[in-house]
């Protein structure tokens, strides 16, 4: 019988995750920003971005490939054009920043392109939509992926690139915002780890083995020998991915994936994002009142069988962070001793994380 899920609140398990990350070098507001981060994926439901990444990030801190307390280097600032590295530092922290010096040019002068290369997991792409919303803005992300390749072109039998997600986000004057955050492949990869380390199978359609061949069994995309996630909408899925390496890869000034496996834990990530200010734009008005038209008509739209209503891109994540705020987050005990053996690599004892934790 399987071991019960572990239920930690989310402001203990904060405490936990922060705790890790100064021990591995970061300085308080780093620790605090990318435990936060890690923890709101969790209350989002996207459990793949989630505190389960901490296991990887502290590898690739002893590997070398991720830097603490690094910010992102601006090459070239013209205004409407941002372009940045993110010196292989903490995503949480370099996409945080990046998107600030973005929002505050957009704000100027309407909009900004910014081209954001080399930085660690920048982790859930909607958390930099949701930050330009709040800022009134919208925005379009596309991130490519520098990794062990784990997802297959339409057609081909082995991995090539990685998730590259692709996000927009799109305020709204009387309602909930518009938030589209999807992996080209047909699920994410930490979605793969979590049914895996929770001991489940997959939907048909989703992984092929090492040899190229349909299965249903998670592990082919999570320890060797390695196989391939599918991308998503068969050659429609494909060509995003490919767009992403293109424009946050290429474009951005970063790089694409087009090496074998290194069998490094790094996870590299491009980022080209495109804030609008819609006041500057002078639709901001026509913009609120047609995002309400249009969301109500969709969404009276009689629900399909099984189905309780229509929901737009963003509701499923706000319902799930309210209900994850009042019963506790979930945490399958494979993921937390990969966690707490993470710790003890830096010296942390299990004994201290499980402390903060509550546990």
């Amino acid at each position: 019988m399987a071991a019960p899920e572990i239920v930690v609140t989310a402001p203990r398990l904060k405490s936990a995750i922060e705790a890790i990350v100064a021990k591995g070098g970061s300085a308080a507001r780093e620790a605090d920003l990318v435990a936060g981060n890690l923890v709101e994926a969790n209350l989002t439901g996207h459990d793949s971005h989630g505190v389960g990444m901490i296991p990887r990030y502290v590898k690739s801190l002893l590997e070398g490939g991720l830097a603490v307390n690094q910010h992102p280097q601006v090459l070239l600032d013209t205004g409407t054009m941002l372009r940045l590295d993110g010196r292989a530092g903490y995503g949480q922290v370099i996409g945080l920043e990046a998107m600030a010096l973005g929002i505050e040019r957009a704000r100027r002068h309407g909009t900004c392109v910014v081209a954001l290369g080399n930085s660690h997991h920048l982790g859930r792409i909607g958390h930099w939509a949701e930050q330009c919303l709040e800022a009134g803005l919208v925005s379009l992300h596309f991130v490519n992926v520098i990794s062990r390749p784990i997802v297959a072109p339409w057609g081909g039998r082995d991995a090539r690139f990685g998730t590259n997600p692709v996000c927009i986000g799109v305020p709204r004057a009387n309602g909930e915002p518009f938030v589209l955050d999807f992996a080209t492949s047909r699920i994410a990869q930490g979605k793969t780890r979590v049914a895996h380390n929770q001991g489940k199978t997959l939907e048909p359609g989703i992984v092929i083995d090492d040899k190229g061949d349909p299965t249903t069994n998670p592990r082919y995309s999570v320890i060797p020998p390695y196989g391939a996630i599918m991308p998503f909408g068969e050659h429609k899925g494909s060509g995003l991915a490919l767009a992403c390496e293109l424009l946050g890869g290429a474009l951005a000034g970063g790089g694409t994936q087009h090496l074998p496996d290194q069998g490094k834990m790094r996870v590299m990530n491009g980022m080209l994002s495109i804030l609008i200010d819609p006041a500057k734009l002078g639709t901001a008005q026509f913009l609120a009142e047609q995002a309400e038209a249009f969301i109500a008509w969709e969404k009276a739209s009689p629900p399909a069988a099984g189905v309780e209503r229509v929901l737009i891109a963003g509701d499923p994540e706000r319902a799930k962070r309210k209900a994850r705020l009042a019963e506790g987050l979930p945490i399958d005990p494979t993921t937390w001793e990969e966690i707490l053996a993470a710790a003890e690599m830096l010296k942390l004892p299990r004994a201290e994380v499980q402390k903060l934790a509550g546990l």
